[in-house]
C-alpha cells in the first residue's frame, strides 16, 4: 500500500474512532431518549374513516402527511401555517386531531374547538368550553361534546347549546370523571351511547372518604390542599352510573347491587342503545358479575357471568361488540390463568371460547367490518414480546406479527390492511404496511440513533425465581469498554409489583437511557422481573396475594445470587434503586436482607401499607382487620434496626399516589431508632419528578450510589 493510500486510510480510521466517541450526557440519558434519540417512525398514524388513506406528521407535527395502500407515497395535506390561516388560530402542531369524516377533522386550542375541511381547505369554530373544562369528550359522530366543570358534568350540543347533566352543590358528589383511582381499566368518566342518544357516566360520592393534607409552598403563608384519599379498610368512594336521556332530558342511576362501596366498572354500550353492561366487583375484589340494564330506566335485567377467585378478580376490559347489528359480545377473562377471548350472547350464553393460550391477551384492537374476525394483542409464548393476532368466531387464531418484538398494530376500515410499527432487542423501529395476506412495505425504517456514542450492551438471559421452577427475565446492561477480567460494581434497578414489567424485547431491551449513562462510569446494570410482575399470567402475579414482598425479595436474590457467580462482578459493591413498588422493594431489601446491597435508594416507597389507597392495596393485601399479620411483615418500619448500609430516601411533597406519611413514617422510625439515614424532598412534585428537575434527581439518586458504592 503506497504512503497516500495509508494516510487516507488512517484518516478514515481516525473519523470513523472519532464518530463513535461521543459521550452520552446524563442530561441526555433522562431528557433525550424519546426526544433527540427517538426513533424515525411514522408519527402520528391515523386511518381515514371510510376510506384507505392514511395521515401521519411530519417535521415535528407542522404538517399533515397523507398516503394511500395503493400508493404509500405521502403528499401534504394541509400545514400548521396554513391552517392557522384558515381559522385564524395559533397552533403550534397538529397533535391529538380527531377525524369527523373522510374530508373534516377536529383538533382543538385550550378550551376551543374547531373543525377543519380538507377538501374546500375552509374551518370554524365549532364550540368553546368554560377554561376550568375538564374531562372533553366527543361522541361518535363529532357532534355533541360532553365535559366537566369541577364535580359536575356538561355537554354542548350540535346546536352549540350548553346543557347540565349534573348541577350538585354537594363537591364531595362527583360526575363524569374516573373513579376508583384508574384501577380495573378505568381510564375516563364519561360514556355516549353509539348514536348519541345517551350519556352515561361515572359518578362517585367520596363525602366520607377522609381528607387528606397536601402542602402548597408557593403560597405565603403555605396553603392547605386537601384531596380524597381513601385508604386501605377506611371509607370508600360510593360509586353510580348515571344515564341521561337526551330526548327526555332526564338522568337514571343505577347503584351496586352488593354493597354501597362495590366497584361498577367496565361500562359498555351494546350497539342498538337499548342496554348498557356494568361488571360490578366487590370490595373483597374476589367476586365480580357483569350485569346487564335497561338504558332507559336503568332496571336490572339479568347478570351475564360471575367470576370468583380466592385471590382477586381484576376485569380490566370492556365487552367488545364486533358487529353493530349484533348484542352478541366479546369478554375478555384470566379466570383459567391466562387473558383470553370469550364470545357470549347478549343472554349471558357461552357461545364460544376463542382462544385458549397459555400466554397474555392485554387487549382488543378492533374487528373486521362483518364481525366475524377479532384482532387483539398479545404477548405470545415469548412474554418479553407484544403481538398481534386475529382470531375468527370458530376459534381459528392466526398469528398477524411475524417479527419478534413489540408492536404497535392498527386496523384498516375496510378490515383488509395493517399497519405494523415495532421494535426489537437489534431494530430501533420499523414501521410497515401489510395487505391481508400479511404481504409487506416498509414505510420507514429507522437508523440507530446511539450509533455514534459511546454505548455499552445490553443482554437478556433467565434464571430460575425462588421457588426453583418459574423461568425469570433479566436484563444486564455492560458499559462499552467492558474488561470480564475486572470486577465491577452493580447497580440493580427494581420496580417488582403488579402491571409493570421491565423487560420487554423493544430497542434497549426496555431500559432507560440513563441506565447506558450509569454502564458507562463503570458500572453493571441489572433488572429481573420478580414473580408478581406483569404479563405472566395469574398464577406468576397472585403468588403475592395478602404478603406483598415476599416472593419479591426471593426473585431479586436470585438475581444477586446470579450476579455473584459472574466472574466480573464485584459482589461487596451491590446497589439498589427503586420508585413506588420499587421503593417498597429497595427499602425492604435493604432492611430485611441488610448484608445483600451497600447503597439503597428509595424513591416515593411504600413503607407501610395501611397508608395505601383502597382500591390497589385491598386487592393485593385485603384490609388490616383480615390480614393484620400480613401488613406486619410487609412493614419496613417493623426492621429499621437491622439497616446497615447507606439509604436515601426521596420523595415528592406532593405526591398524591403514594403520600408523604409513608416516608416521614419511616423516617420517624430510624430517628427513634437512632440510625442515620439520607433524606430529600422535591418540592411540589407529585409521584414522578417531571421536566427539567428529573435530570436533577437522576444525579442526585446515581451520585449517591456512586459515591457510597466504593
Amino acid at each position: 500500500m503506497n504512503k497516500k493510500l495509508i494516510a487516507v486510510f488512517s484518516l478514515f480510521l481516525a473519523f470513523t474512532a472519532f464518530g463513535q466517541t461521543k459521550k452520552l450526557t446524563l442530561e441526555d440519558g433522562v431528557l433525550q431518549q424519546y426526544r433527540a434519540f427517538r426513533a424515525d417512525n411514522v408519527l402520528g398514524f391515523q386511518w381515514i374513516p371510510n376510506t384507505n388513506n392514511y395521515i401521519f406528521f411530519e417535521n415535528f407535527g407542522q404538517k399533515v402527511m397523507v398516503a394511500s395502500t395503493s400508493n404509500t407515497k405521502a403528499t401534504e395535506l394541509v400545514s400548521i401555517s396554513d391552517l392557522n390561516k384558515a381559522l385564524g388560530t395559533s397552533f403550534r402542531g397538529f397533535f391529538g386531531i380527531e377525524w369527523k369524516d373522510a374530508n373534516t377533522f377536529i383538533l382543538s386550542e385550550g378550551t376551543k374547538f374547531y373543525e377543519y375541511n380538507v377538501a374546500t381547505k375552509s374551518g370554524k369554530q365549532i364550540a368553546e368550553l368554560p377554561e376550568v373544562a375538564e374531562n372533553q369528550t366527543f361522541d361518535n359522530n363529532k357532534e355533541n361534546i360532553a365535559f366537566t366543570e369541577k364535580n359536575n358534568l356538561f355537554f354542548i350540543n350540535k346546536n352549540n347549546q350548553k346543557v347540565a347533566v349534573t348541577n350538585e352543590s354537594n363537591e364531595g358528589i362527583v360526575s363524569g370523571q374516573t373513579y376508583a383511582r384508574s384501577e380495573f381499566g378505568i381510564h375516563n368518566g364519561i360514556f355516549w351511547s353509539p348514536n348519541a342518544n345517551f350519556l352515561a357516566f361515572y359518578q362517585k360520592d367520596e363525602t366520607k372518604v377522609a381528607d387528606y393534607p397536601l402542602l402548597d409552598i408557593n403560597e405565603t403563608p403555605g396553603k392547605l390542599q386537601n384531596i380524597k384519599y381513601p385508604m386501605i379498610g377506611q371509607e370508600s368512594e360510593k360509586p353510580r352510573v348515571g344515564i341521561y336521556n337526551l330526548a327526555t332530558a332526564k338522568t337514571v342511576f343505577i347503584t351496586p347491587k352488593g354493597n354501597v362501596d362495590d366497584y361498577l366498572t367496565n361500562l359498555s354500550w351494546t350497539p342498538d342503545e337499548k342496554y348498557i353492561l356494568i361488571a360490578e366487583v366487590n370490595r373483597g375484589q374476589n367476586d365480580m358479575s357483569l350485569h346487564l340494564y335497561d338504558a332507559k330506566t336503568g332496571a336490572f335485567v339479568r347478570t351475564l357471568l360471575n367470576e370468583k377467585n380466592s385471590k382477586w378478580v381484576e376485569p380490566e376490559h370492556p365487552a367488545f361488540f364486533p358487529n353493530s347489528k349484533s348484542n352478541n359480545f366479546i369478554w375478555i377473562s384470566e379466570k383459567y390463568g391466562f387473558n383470553n377471548l370469550y364470545y357470549y350472547s347478549i343472554e349471558g350464553k357461552l357461545i364460544k371460547q376463542l382462544t385458549q393460550n397459555k400466554f397474555v391477551t392485554t387487549g382488543i384492537i378492533g374487528a373486521n367490518p362483518s364481525g366475524t374476525e377479532i384482532y387483539f394483542s398479545a404477548t405470545g409464548p415469548n412474554p418479553t414480546n407484544m403481538l398481534a393476532y386475529k382470531v375468527d368466531l370458530k376459534g381459528k387464531q392466526t398469528l398477524l406479527t411475524k417479527e419478534e418484538g413489540v408492536h404497535n398494530f392498527s386496523v384498516s376500515n375496510d378490515g383488509n390492511w395493517f399497519f405494523d410499527e415495532f421494535s426489537n432487542h437489534t431494530t430501533p423501529s420499523k414501521s410497515l404496511l401489510l395487505d391481508k395476506n400479511l404481504k409487506a412495505k416498509v414505510l420507514v425504517e429507522s437508523k440507530n440513533k446511539y450509533a455514534d456514542y459511546q454505548m455499552g450492551t445490553s443482554e437478556i438471559k433467565t434464571i430460575k425465581a425462588g421457588d426453583g421452577t418459574t423461568d425469570l427475565y433479566t436484563r444486564l446492561i455492560k458499559p462499552s469498554n467492558f474488561d470480564p477480567s475486572k470486577k465491577y460494581p452493580v447497580m440493580v434497578y427494581v420496580y417488582g409489583g403488579p402491571h409493570a414489567q421491565m423487560i420487554t424485547n423493544s430497542y434497549l431491551d426496555g431500559a432507560n437511557l440513563w441506565m447506558y449513562w450509569m454502564a458507562e462510569q463503570g458500572y453493571l446494570v441489572f433488572t429481573v422481573d420478580n414473580r408478581g410482575s406483569e404479563n405472566r399470567g395469574l398464577a406468576f402475579e397472585n403468588v403475592i396475594h395478602a404478603k406483598l414482598g415476599i416472593a419479591e425479595m426471593e426473585d431479586q436474590l436470585k438475581g444477586v445470587e446470579y450476579l455473584k457467580s459472574l466472574p466480573y462482578v464485584d459482589g461487596n459493591r451491590l446497589a439498589v434503586h427503586g420508585w413506588s413498588y420499587g421503593g417498597f422493594m429497595t427499602t425492604s431489601l435493604m432492611l430485611r436482607k441488610p448484608d445483600t446491597f451497600k447503597v439503597g435508594v428509595a424513591g416515593g416507597p411504600v413503607t407501610d401499607w395501611k397508608f395505601y389507597e383502597v382500591m390497589y392495596g385491598e386487592r393485593y393485601m385485603d384490609t388490616p382487620a383480615e390480614n393484620q399479620q400480613g401488613f406486619d411483615e410487609a412493614s419496613t418500619l417493623n426492621y429499621v434496626k437491622n439497616l446497615k448500609g447507606k439509604l436515601l430516601l426521596i420523595h415528592g411533597t406532593s405526591d398524591d399516589v403514594v403520600v408523604m406519611q409513608q416516608n416521614f413514617a419511616l423516617v420517624k422510625k430510624f430517628i427513634e431508632a437512632e440510625k442515620q439515614v439520607d433524606f430529600f424532598p422535591y418540592p411540589m412534585h407529585k409521584h414522578n419528578v417531571t421536566g427539567k428537575d428529573r435530570v436533577h434527581l437522576m444525579r442526585k439518586v446515581l451520585d449517591y450510589i456512586i459515591e457510597n458504592n466504593k
